[in-house]
Parts: structure tokens; C-alpha cells; sequence
């Protein structure tokens, strides 16, 4: 069932960056779930993938993270916590596995995707440095953010998306040295807390008119 456009509009205009959660409201499991497979179906780059989404549930870390993040209150007071990895780099190995899924998923073969492998290999692997790619991987993840917040939006679940931490912090905390996985951001979300007073602040956007052009 298509959804009309003034309710996108509705629940883009609804939503805030969230600075207080209300920490008594949890968000449903099937919302959750819905939440979890916009993640998944999310589109990336060549379809690489080259992310991982860690839901911190654990109190004690959720309360180490805080710490890396100015001391953020959203961190430790939303339902769900999560923290957007990117791949540190790409290999050929990664390719590899990546072209089997492919196969595997369309009822091909890996050598009948040599050309892919090829084109692959050039601008992934031989085309950058490893922090070129690292930097290849953050632009993927800043696509699952985008996703993540619109439909939260539609559902009614605020969000906060979060880059201020010490990301070298949150590897540590998260035991990423060496995984070949780098923090970029984290995501809270919930439910605001009615003493919110940032739910009362009007919207401030760009005209159409001043953003979009035609040519």
C-alpha cells in the first residue's frame, strides 16, 4: 500500500534530533524489527555492504560510550543504541565472498561474474589507498543512516544521530582494534521525554526554491 505524501511529510516534519529520551519507553519488537530490515535492504555502492550496525544493550557499555560521547544523555536514556562500523578497507577477499553471495543468491556462477570481479577489483581495491576506501565505506554508511531515520520517522520513533564521540574511543570500548571495522557514528532512538524543550523549537530548512535547481 503506497504511502501519501503528505504523511512522509508529516513524519519528516515531526522529526528531531531527540536531546532527552524518555528512558521508561521502549520501542515494540515488531517496530524493531522493521527498523532492523530497513537497515538490511538498504542500498550501497556496487552493493558491497560495507557496514555493520552493533546494538549495544549492555548497561555497563552503554555507560562507557556515554563517556566517549561528551557525556551525552541519549546514549545511556534511549530503548536502542546503535553504532554504524565501516569497513576499513576493501580486499580482494571481501570481493570474493561478496561475488559468492551474488551467485548464490541469483542462481549463477562466481566465474560467470569475472567481468564484475574485474570492474570490482579496479575501482575498489587497486583505484585507492586503504583510507581512501575507509572513506569509500563511511559514504555507504551515512546512506543506512538516512534510511534508518525516515523510517523511524513514519513510525513515530525519534532518533538521534550522533557523530559527536571520540570514535578511536568507541574501537576500544567495542574491541573493533584489529577487526578490520572503524566507529563512524551511533544512532539513539526512542521516545522523546515530554520536558524535551527541543520538540518545541520550529524547523529551520532551506526553500525549495534556494536548495533545488532545474536545468
Amino acid at each position: 500500500m503506497a504511502i501519501e505524501s503528505h504523511k512522509i511529510h508529516e513524519a519528516l516534519n515531526w522529526r528531531y534530533a531527540v536531546k532527552r529520551f524518555d528512558p521508561s519507553k521502549k520501542i515494540p519488537s515488531v517496530d524493531w524489527q522493521t527498523l532492523i530490515e530497513t537497515l538490511r535492504l538498504t542500498p550501497s555502492s556496487y552493493g558491497m555492504e560495507p557496514w555493520r550496525f552493533v546494538v549495544i544493550e549492555n548497561p555497563e557499555l552503554r555507560a562507557e560510550l556515554r563517556a566517549a560521547s561528551w557525556n551525552q544523555s541519549q546514549v545511556t536514556d534511549s530503548s536502542h543504541f546503535v553504532v554504524f562500523l565501516a569497513k576499513d578497507n576493501v580486499s580482494e577477499t571481501d570481493i570474493d565472498q561478496y561475488l559468492q553471495r551474488v551467485a548464490n543468491a541469483r542462481g549463477t556462477t562466481v566465474e560467470s561474474l569475472a567481468g564484475f570481479k574485474s570492474m570490482l577489483m579496479k575501482n575498489l581495491v587497486k583505484a585507492m589507498t586503504p583510507e581512501q576506501a575507509f572513506q569509500w565505506s563511511q559514504r555507504q554508511v551515512y546512506i543506512a543512516l538516512g534510511f534508518l531515520l525516515k523510517t523511524a520517522a513514519l513510525l513515530k520513533i525519534d532518533s538521534t544521530p550522533m557523530e559527536g564521540l571520540d570514535p578511536l574511543r568507541y574501537d576500544q570500548v567495542l574491541g573493533l582494534e584489529g577487526s578490520g571495522w572503524r566507529t563512524v557514528l551511533a544512532v539513539a532512538l526512542g521516545y522523546r521525554h515530554p520536558d524535551d524543550a527541543y520538540q518545541k523549537h520550529k524547523k529551520v530548512r532551506f526553500t525549495a526554491d534556494e536548495i533545488i535547481q532545474y536545468k
